[in-house]
């Protein structure tokens, strides 16, 4: 990804960022749009330099708009232009932007999915932020033609038919393969949908300063290292293990030891001085061997939990659990303690069976267990992810990690976070264990319960990202980040 990406703002957020840019800059009628589409083609230039033939998609907004601009930029440089129009302009910065462009002889086409592919790039101008329903009709046609055209595209703002509020698109949207955002990065370019359909994202800033920006509320802020490093304490040379925080990790029922243990390292990795697996007596002594500086206690009921939790740091509940009596009892004496900690896996469909607020817990669903918490399906999350995470953190009164492409992490105040960093790899078992260890050991090492789901979410993403580039996505294990944790957690910027 080039270009700023500090914040995330929604389609409304990113109207208003154009209105101030216009009013503060005092620019003249059309003049961001000009510089929209100077951008565009100044990408065009640079990914795809030495080409001879271009078919523009115009809609008929401002992004159709900054599409004519390419498209007259492109045929001032001597490169055969085809210029398709879904309709006709319905803004008058739009309006203007096609008349310059046909004073230079170039005249515009009705769509054909048969003709849109015989160019060596294709540029999608036809809805950009503005979508306000599924795309249909001709706006339905032209997407369906863009993607069947073969060729790379290149998708100004957004690609179109991604709504920029949810990530979602429930209907026919562009494939891009770059997409150039302008001024400032929007929300649903990073999850649901956009990280698949996007491709590279350039933001292009068109000379708009971030004092502009500053006067208008994202909808989330993205985490980056910088955002890690600043919550990662120092370590003073005389630290001791326990001031390293110990941390309980509880899970583990029967043939289900692997999570528990998987959790645990992470959490060592990460940085937790001491930690303790609670677990079935049985499986003691294969955790014991296979990571000998993990402790193990049995426990069998609630009265023996509550003698492992007494003077610990931090807990992890969930991983291997089950939905066992044992399970409920372990959850249930868990959200007894008052310990801050990590509800994972079966925590959630336990405690979805009996929703009750949970404090300052950092709850941390993929999108099955947020559609059980909630009370709905898995399309209701996708669909508004942004909102459920915010509902979930709100509901249950705690912090709230949703995962998946563009994971989320809704905190106190309302304010939402995004991790752009992760990789399909990650679709395998325990990658979810290791993420419920990592935020424990950081609540170990003094993080509030917000800064350690941030920090833990970010730390296990671009791990996951290094292990990728070490060996590839497919066959990823979850067992491969710990080294790479070790790392990140030492110095973010590292790798």
């Amino acid at each position: 990804m080039e270009g700023d990406f500090e914040h995330l703002y929604s389609s409304e957020g990113s109207r208003l960022v154009d209105r101030e840019a216009i009013n503060s800059l005092q620019l003249a009628e059309g003049e961001l749009m000009e510089r929209a589409g100077a951008a565009a083609y100044g990408v065009i230039c640079r990914r795809w330099p030495g080409i001879s033939t271009l078919n523009v998609v115009c809609g008929p907004g401002n992004n159709g708009g900054d599409g004519y601009i390419v498209a007259r930029l492109a045929h001032e440089a001597g490169i055969k232009v085809r210029v398709c129009q879904v309709v006709s302009p319905k803004t008058d910065d739009a309006q203007r932007a096609l008349d310059q462009l046909n004073l230079r002889g170039v005249t515009v086409e009705p769509v054909n999915i048969e003709t849109v592919g015989e160019a060596e790039l294709v540029v999608d101008a036809v809805l950009g932020t503005g979508l306000s329903r599924l795309p249909s009709g001709v706006f339905r046609t032209a997407i369906q033609a863009i993607n069947a055209s073969g060729r790379p595209v290149l998708a100004l703002d957004c690609p179109s038919g991604l709504d920029m509020d949810t990530g979602w698109t429930g209907g026919a949207a562009v494939q891009a393969t770059v997409t150039v955002t302008f001024i400032c990065l929007k929300g649903g370019l990073l999850t649901g949908r956009g990280p698949d359909l996007t491709g590279d994202i350039v933001v292009e800033c068109l000379e708009v300063p971030a004092a502009v920006l500053a006067d208008v509320e994202p909808m989330a802020c993205c985490i980056s290292a910088r955002i890690v490093q600043e919550r990662l304490p120092a370590r003073r040379r005389t630290l001791h293990k326990g001031e390293a925080g110990h941390l309980v990790v509880i899970g583990g029922d029967v043939s289900m030891a692997g999570a528990a243990q998987l959790a645990g390292t992470a959490a060592l990795r990460t940085g937790a001085g001491l930690v303790t697996i609670a677990t079935r007596r049985s499986h003691m002594d294969a955790i014991s061997r296979s990571q000998p500086e993990l402790m193990c206690h049995p426990v069998e009921d609630q009265l023996s939990l509550e003698t492992v939790l007494a003077g610990k740091t931090a807990v992890v509940v969930g991983p291997g659990l089950g939905q066992s009596e044992w399970g409920v009892k372990m959850l249930s004496g868990v959200l007894a303690s008052g310990l801050p900690g990590v509800v994972d896996a079966d925590g959630l469909n336990l405690l979805a069976q009996g929703p009750r607020q949970t404090g300052q817990m950092i709850l941390t669903p993929h999108p099955g267990e947020a559609s059980r918490l909630l009370n709905t399906d898995i399309d209701a999350i996708q669909s508004q992810r942004f909102v459920s995470a915010a509902k979930i953190r709100s509901q249950y009164d705690g912090i709230c990690v949703l995962k998946g492409a563009g994971t989320l992490v809704a905190t106190e105040g309302g304010n939402l976070w995004l991790c752009k960093e992760g990789n399909p790899g990650m679709a395998t078992a325990g990658m979810g264990d290791i993420l419920a260890g990592v935020i424990g050991a950081l609540l170990c090492q003094g993080l509030d319960p917000g800064d350690a789901a941030i920090a833990g979410v970010w730390l296990h993403s671009r791990a996951a990202d290094l292990a990728a580039a070490d060996g590839g996505e497919r066959g990823l294990l979850a067992s491969d980040l710990w080294s790479y944790l070790r790392r990140l957690v030492n110095d973010p910027y590292s790798g």
